[in-house]
C-alpha cells in the first residue's frame, strides 16, 4: 500500500479517537473533584478537554481552582467578588443549619434560586458564550446537579453527556424506570427490602417528587424565557436529550435495579491505590502503634464546624478512643478555649485516599458523601457516618444495609453515644469483614471505572451520539409510558362486554319468565 494512503488512514484513525470535549461543572466540593478527575482521565486518553467552572458556588476551602498542570484546559466564570462574598456568607449559614440538623427542602430551593440567577448572568456574558461557541466542541459533559449546565450546553448547541454526582436520586433527569416495590426513592430512607408500609411510603414519596421537581424547574423559568424566547425549551425536555447518562454510583453500595443501556456507572473514580504518605504524616501514624488511627472528614466543603458545643462533644468522644484521630478541620476556626484531645491532630488538608489505604487505618468518620464512602470501600475501611444534607442520608442507609458501618444522627451527637458507635464499629469484626468483602467485590467488577468512562465516551463520540442506546419510552407521554391508555381501553371493553352479557341474561330470563306464564295460563 502506498505511503500516502497509509498516512491518511492513520490520521483518520487518530482523529476518530480524539475529540474536543467541554466539561461543565457548576457546583463545588465533590462535584468539582469528580469533574477534575474525569476531565484529566479524558485528557490522558488523548482528547482535548476544556473544563468550564462556575465560581461563586460552594467551593472547597484552600483550593485555587487552577486546574492540573499538563492536563486539561480551564475556563472560569464568576458573578463578581461582591456577589461571591455574599453567597459564601449565605452558604456558611446553611452549613451551620446542616450541623444543627435543620436541612429543609426550602433551603435547597434557595440554592437553586442562586444558581438560576447566576445562570442568567452567565449566559448574558456574550464574550464567554462566543468564545466557547467558537471552540466548536464535539460534545459537552455536564454536571446535572445545577440545571444551568443543560441551558448553557443548549445555548452552545451541543449534544450532552450527563454526569450524576450521587446515587439515583434524580430519576426525572434520566428517564429511568423505577420499580417502586424494591427501589427506594430519594430521601425515603428505605432499603430494597420493604414491607407493605414501606412500599406505601415509597409510592407516596415518588408522587411527591414530581411536585418537588416542578418547584425546582420553576426557579429557572426566567432564565429560560430570557435566553430562549423563541424556542420551546424546558428543562424536562433537555433532561431527556442526553446521549449518555454517567452515574457516580457503584453496585457495591447501591441496591440492584434495572437500568437502560444509556446509563453507565463509574462510581469509585476517586478511589485509587494508596501512595506513600508525606513523611511527617507517616511518622505520626507509625507512632500510633497497633491501635492505628481514625480518619475524620466531613467533606471537601465542610472542613470547619462553627458550633463550639458540637465540637466539644466530638472532641470528648475522640478522647475516649485509644486510636490516633486525624481530623480535617481548619485550625483557624477552632475555638480558642477548647484544647484538642491528646490523641487528636487537626489538619487543614489530608490525603484521604492515601490515609484510608494505610494498613493502620481503622475507621472513617464521614458525612456520608459517596466519594468518601467509595474510598472506604476500595480500601476496606469501615465507616461511622453523620449525614448532613442531600443524598448522604440515603447513602448511609446503604452503608448500614451492606454492613459497612453505623449512622449517627447529627442532632444526637453526644460524647458517649458517638464514642460508643465508633468503638462498636472498630471492635466488632463483622464490620471490617463486610468492608473487606465489599472491597473485593468492587475491585473485581469487570473493567475499572476509568476504563468504563473513557470507552463509553469514545463509543458515543465515534458514532456521533447515543440515540441507539436511548429507550423510546423516554419520548412517550406519561399515560402511554405507564400503559394507562391500554388499561382504560381494556376496562372500557370489559365493562362493555359485562353490560352486554348482563343485557343478554336479562333478555333470556325475561323470555323464560314470559314462557312460564304462558304455560300456566
Amino acid at each position: 500500500m502506498p505511503a500516502l494512503p497509509l498516512l491518511c488512514a492513520f490520521l483518520l484513525l487518530a482523529s476518530a479517537h480524539s475529540a474536543k470535549i467541554l466539561t461543565i461543572v457548576m457546583m463545588g466540593g465533590s462535584h468539582y473533584l469528580l469533574f477534575d478527575e474525569m476531565s484529566h482521565v479524558l485528557h490522558e486518553s488523548g482528547h482535548d478537554v476544556n473544563m468550564l467552572v462556575l465560581l461563586g458556588i460552594p467551593q472547597i476551602p484552600g483550593l485555587s481552582y487552577a486546574g492540573r498542570k499538563d492536563s486539561y484546559r480551564l475556563t472560569t466564570w464568576s458573578a463578581g467578588d461582591q456577589y461571591v462574598s455574599r453567597f459564601n456568607q449565605w452558604f456558611l449559614e446553611q452549613q451551620r443549619e446542616f450541623f444543627l440538623g435543620r436541612e429543609t427542602f426550602d433551603m435547597f430551593l434557595d440554592l437553586m434560586s442562586h444558581f438560576a440567577q447566576q445562570c442568567e448572568w452567565m449566559m448574558n456574558d456574550v464574550e464567554l458564550m462566543d468564545t466557547l461557541r467558537g471552540e466548536r466542541y464535539d460534545i459537552a459533559m455536564i454536571d446535572t446537579f445545577n440545571p444551568c449546565s443543560y441551558l448553557v450546553a443548549e445555548k452552545l448547541g451541543l449534544q450532552v453527556v450527563t454526569v450524576h454526582g450521587g446515587n439515583f436520586w434524580n430519576v426525572h433527569q434520566a428517564g429511568t424506570t423505577i420499580p417502586l416495590s424494591y427501589v427506594p426513592v430519594h430521601r425515603s430512607l428505605l432499603s430494597d427490602r420493604m414491607d407493605f408500609w414501606g412500599r406505601m411510603k415509597n409510592f407516596l414519596m415518588f408522587l411527591g417528587s414530581f411536585e418537588a421537581e416542578r418547584r425546582i424547574q420553576a426557579r429557572f423559568e426566567k432564565a429560560i424565557l430570557t435566553h430562549f424566547p423563541a424556542a420551546n425549551v424546558s428543562l424536562s425536555q433537555l433532561y431527556l436529550k442526553a446521549q449518555l447518562a454517567i452515574y457516580n454510583a457503584d453496585f457495591t453500595l447501591e441496591f440492584p435495579r434495572p437500568l437502560p443501556p444509556n446509563v453507565v456507572c463509574v462510581g469509585g473514580l476517586l478511589a485509587k491505590p494508596a501512595k506513600p504518605l508525606p513523611q511527617e504524616l507517616e511518622d505520626l501514624v507509625q507512632a500510633a502503634g497497633e491501635d492505628g488511627f481514625v480518619v475524620v472528614s466531613f467533606g471537601s466543603m465542610l472542613s470547619s464546624i462553627n458550633l463550639p458545643g458540637l465540637l466539644r462533644e466530638m472532641n470528648a468522644a475522640f478522647a475516649r478512643l485509644p486510636q490516633l484521630v486525624i481530623w480535617r478541620h481548619l485550625p483557624s476556626h477552632w475555638p480558642r478555649d477548647l484544647h484538642p484531645a491528646p490523641n487528636v491532630r487537626l489538619v487543614e488538608w489530608m490525603p484521604q485516599n492515601d490515609l484510608l489505604g494505610h494498613p493502620k487505618a481503622r475507621l472513617l468518620v464521614t458525612h456520608g458523601g459517596f466519594n468518601s464512602l467509595m474510598q472506604a470501600v476500595y480500601h476496606g475501611v469501615p465507616v461511622v457516618g453523620v449525614p448532613l444534607f442531600g443524598d448522604q442520608f440515603d447513602n448511609m442507609v446503604r452503608v448500614e444495609a451492606k454492613g459497612l458501618g453505623l449512622t449517627v444522627d447529627v442532632t444526637q451527637i453526644q460524647a458517649l453515644h458517638l464514642s460508643h458507635s465508633m468503638e462498636t464499629v472498630i471492635r466488632d469484626t463483622r464490620y471490617k469483614a463486610s468492608a473487606l468483602t465489599l472491597s473485593r467485590m468492587h475491585r473485581s467488577f469487570p473493567f475499572p471505572p476509568r476504563q468504563r468512562l473513557v470507552q463509553w465516551m469514545e463509543h458515543v463520540l465515534q458514532l456521533g451520539g447515543g440515540e441507539h442506546l436511548r429507550p423510546f419510552g423516554t419520548q412517550l407521554p406519561w399515560y402511554q409510558y405507564y400503559l394507562l391508555d391500554v388499561i382504560i381501553a381494556l376496562l372500557v371493553a370489559a365493562s362493555a362486554l359485562t353490560c352486554l352479557l348482563i343485557s343478554i341474561l336479562r333478555a333470556c330470563v325475561g323470555r323464560l319468565c314470559r314462557a312460564g306464564k304462558v304455560k300456566e295460563e
